[in-house]
């Protein structure tokens, strides 16, 4: 059973159901996000998280942000609402590519009706949630897509290690990375995933071992710091995670910890693939070290459950993401095809 992550419920006045990912596994919560505000802070706190489903549920914000305009007001009143909330969701969360892509791609869209001879104001709330639910369909097919495009390099036997949560939780569709596991499981193969905690927030245990047990594939959660003695005892044949941005050499950021899981990759021999849709790269960035990192508050790494687990006053670096090298990943799986030994020249020839 996958989880439906995202989806929009009702017409313009509609609202925005999310599931409140903060509470898994031990509650299953949908948020009813009714404003822009309530959305920005959904994608600040991790409420909604994953580079895929943080752009789907941001396209949906300047639809909740002209709800509450006080009376018609004109078109053009309405199109600077529309603008000021992509402007403000897009502070949210600095590193995930898709949010930014999303917002481009809705404030786009409002400025194109909005030149419209005649156009209204209700027109314009139209266009931008159909625009913001093309985006939606769009997820879910691109997810099967990666899926079937990867499923091949799981074979049955293989013990497949996979870092943070790139499932159904991080999209509106069946996941990126875990699509490439369900497609598999689909061909009749049969396997066990290995979930990284991934600390600090704990995505692999709390989100990827819930997804991967719903679906009934066979998973074990290991701390963070046990991949690589797994991969030496050959426990491991493959190793797949997502990405929130991918420059345009092949560098990969991702969730903190995956850097540290190809280099032991590398080390043993063993394919490392990134599993990402389309918009997830970043062609502006020729390299990985122009990708800005976000840093986290403190009490992420110094608190679990409400106990704290640190000296008062600690020295605390937290950032949520690092870059892994191109030359540490075997192929990247997208919508549109499989970038083997990606670079510059294989990654323009799939996305001109």
């Amino acid at each position: 059973m996958i989880a439906e992550t995202v989806k929009w419920v009702g017409g313009v006045d509609g609202v925005l159901e999310m599931i409140d990912q903060r509470r898994l596994p031990t509650e299953y919560v949908m948020l009813r996000t009714r404003s822009v505000e309530q959305l920005h802070e959904a994608i600040r706190t991790l409420a909604v998280r994953g580079a895929p489903a943080i752009g789907v549920s941001a396209a949906y914000g300047p639809v909740l942000a002209l709800q509450w305009l006080d009376g018609p007001g004109s078109l053009q009143e309405t199109l600077d609402h529309a603008v000021k909330a992509c402007e403000y969701l897009a502070t949210s969360r600095p590193t995930a590519v898709n949010l930014f892509w999303a917002l481009d791609r809705v404030r786009a869209k409002a400025l194109e009706v909005a030149a419209e001879p005649g156009a209204t104001p209700h027109q314009l709330a139209e266009a931008l949630l159909a625009e913001a639910n093309t985006i939606w369909a769009e997820d879910v097919e691109m997810c099967r897509r990666i899926g079937e495009n990867g499923e091949k390099f799981i074979r049955s036997g293989f013990g497949v290690l996979t870092h943070c949560n790139a499932g159904a939780l991080a999209t509106a569709g069946q996941g990126t990375a875990l699509s490439v596991m369900f497609e598999a499981q689909k061909k009749g193969r049969l396997f066990e995933v290995y979930a990284d905690e991934t600390r600090p927030l704990l995505q692999g245990s709390r989100l990827t071992a819930w997804e991967l047990q719903r679906a009934g594939i066979p998973v074990s959660v290991i701390c963070d710091n046990m991949a690589g003695f797994l991969m030496k005892q050959g426990k491991i044949q493959a190793v797949i995670t997502g990405a929130d941005r991918i420059a345009a050499n092949g560098d990969t950021a991702n969730k903190i910890g995956t850097y540290s899981v190809s280099v032991l990759a590398k080390h043993h021999g063993i394919p490392f693939y990134i599993a990402a849709p389309s918009s997830t790269f970043d062609l502006s960035l020729s390299i990985g070290a122009q990708i800005p990192i976000e840093q986290r508050d403190a009490s992420e790494v110094t608190w679990i459950g409400g106990t704290h687990i640190a000296p008062d006053n600690v020295g605390v670096y937290n950032p949520a993401f690092d870059v892994t090298p191109a030359e540490h990943i075997t192929a990247i799986i997208t919508e549109k095809g499989v970038i083997e030994g990606p670079n510059p020249d294989r990654i323009r020839a799939l996305l001109p």
